[in-house]
């Protein structure tokens, strides 16, 4: 047989589409060609192939070989098609029973001397291919064996770990019932690691306002912005924030994981950890968003089910800032480039901290501020009032002397606070199926209905403060969290007000 067929899995943002990779062996002078969009890092397995299979104990055919990576508008990267390539090979050169490839798709790194080396994304192309909405029954995925772990995973899919070249040859081998194949056992997923620990917001004392704030941030999917002097705790209740959401879901954490399974940084020891990425004020629009060439996930898209914590967020690039509005909103993001459009998920939520001017001291109660109104204005205005209006709750920090601090109790601790979330968020998945922050104006309509004094508060302060209809429906979203950490089904005159203090503009000179 001078053709050969053997599927691989690419990647395209959240996608895993399927490659075929058709080897043809042709008369003619020798030669080695890769057709179908490959990039430097696929071009290069000419070079590690051959080489893998002289080392390996296995013929290189010194014929004109062409191999298609198809289908051929689809950019391929990365060396995860080494393995396919070289098995083409064999099984085109009548070194390996073609017939047995058709119940596999393969993924895997060549070395020179024929080991398989681990290949970025494994779990995202697994997860993709037991999610695909093909009836057919999922074909057999052989992976490097420290991609297993990773593949396995995504479940409903046998994955195969292989460590050699060798090995996956035997197992083809004993597929096809040849005497001196060994096959390889489906590998089992590894177990459940313990629940994450997070800091403990124990730690924190005083500043009941901003505990208060992310707690109704955490029962309803909001996003915080901390408004206070250095040194008042801000980073520090950040750090402690991912300790009181509620768990991951199993298929909340397959998402998370996949994503951060894109750019290499999954763990099965971090399995259902709340991811918490946050990135220096120095970053670039792409690093934040995503892109690239190929297009790859940003921060907000790694913070995916997690916390994107921005730190000095006045010290941010405008423009990095004014990124965030649509993300925000909608849960997702697209990297739109000349050739490629991907999505990719970007459900996360926002904790921001600021000082309240450029010197931080604006509201100390002990150093006076030394900055003019027009610096403090200037320096407050690098967030857009756009970008503000999609924060729901605005929290300014308190600041303590040494002794008030000492004489202060510890904060209470995060697992009381995280019990209180969690029956509230709850509460909130049995009346509408979906996190408050999320609804739309039919089910915030249906979940949120005021009326009496609590509706003309709400008028007023619309009325008064000038808020626009996202603002006024921002607040319904936090009144309802707050009822609902009560225990409350209506929404009364108190959440109102509570969730409208949340909206203060920040504090000028």
């Amino acid at each position: 047989m001078t053709l050969a067929v053997v599927r691989s899995r690419g990647l395209s943002g959240m996608t895993a589409p399927e490659v075929t990779v058709e080897v043809h062996l042709a008369n003619g002078l020798p030669s080695f060609t890769l057709v179908g969009l490959p990039d430097t890092e696929v071009r290069e397995a000419r070079e590690r192939v051959r080489a893998a299979l002289q080392n390996s104990r296995f013929d290189f055919p010194t014929r004109r070989i062409t191999v298609n990576l198809g289908p051929a508008d689809l950019p391929k990267e990365s060396g995860r098609f080494d393995l396919p390539i070289a098995l083409g090979i064999l099984a085109a050169s009548g070194q390996l029973p073609g017939g047995a490839l058709d119940a596999f798709e393969f993924a895997g790194e060549l070395s020179l001397s024929g080991a398989l080396r681990p290949v970025r994304g494994a779990l995202a192309m697994a997860y993709a291919v037991t999610r695909s909405a093909s009836p057919r029954a999922p074909r057999g995925f052989v992976v490097p064996r420290d991609s297993a772990d990773e593949a396995a995973l995504a479940g409903g899919l046998p994955v195969h770990p292989a460590r050699t070249l060798v090995e996956v040859v035997r197992h083809l081998r004993a597929a096809a019932g040849e005497d001196d194949g060994v096959a390889i056992p489906v590998h089992a997923a590894p177990a459940r690691p313990a629940p994450p620990r997070y800091a403990d917001l124990i730690d924190v004392k005083g500043q009941t306002a901003a505990r208060r704030a992310l707690e109704i941030a955490a029962a309803g999917g909001h996003s915080v912005l901390l408004v206070g002097p250095p040194g008042t705790g801000k980073s520090m209740l950040a750090q402690r924030f991912a300790g009181i959401l509620p768990p991951m879901s199993t298929d909340e954490a397959l998402e998370s994981a996949a994503v951060l399974s894109l750019v290499g940084q999954f763990s099965p020891q971090r399995w259902a950890a709340r991811p918490c990425r946050a990135p220096h004020h120095t970053a670039s629009a792409v690093a934040l968003v995503g892109g690239g060439s190929p297009p790859m996930p940003g921060e907000i898209s790694l913070a995916h089910h997690g916390v994107l914590f921005l730190d000095e967020l006045p010290e941010f690039e405008r423009r990095v800032l004014e990124a965030l509005r649509q993300p925000i909103e909608a849960g997702t993001v697209t990297i739109s480039r000349a050739a490629r459009q991907v999505d990719f998920p970007a459900r996360f939520q926002l904790i921001a901290a600021m000082n309240p001017c450029p010197c931080g001291h604006l509201g100390h109660r002990t150093i006076a501020c030394r900055c003019t109104p027009d610096q403090v204005a200037r320096y407050q205005d690098r967030v857009s009032g756009p970008l503000l209006d999609r924060i729901d709750l605005r929290v300014e920090m308190a600041s303590f002397t040494e002794a008030e601090l000492g004489r202060l109790p510890d904060g209470e601790p995060t697992r009381a606070v995280a019990a209180r979330v969690r029956e509230a968020f709850e509460r909130a998945l049995r009346r509408q199926g979906t996190p408050n922050d999320r609804l739309d104006g039919c089910g915030l309509q249906a979940a949120c209905t005021v009326e009496g004094e609590a509706r003309s508060l709400l008028h007023a302060a619309t009325v008064r403060l000038g808020w626009s209809m996202r603002a006024y429906h921002r607040v319904l979203r936090v009144a309802r969290t707050i009822a609902d950490l009560a225990g409350t089904a209506d929404v009364g005159a108190r959440h109102v007000a509570e969730a409208i203090q949340y909206r203060r503009a920040l504090r000028a000179r």
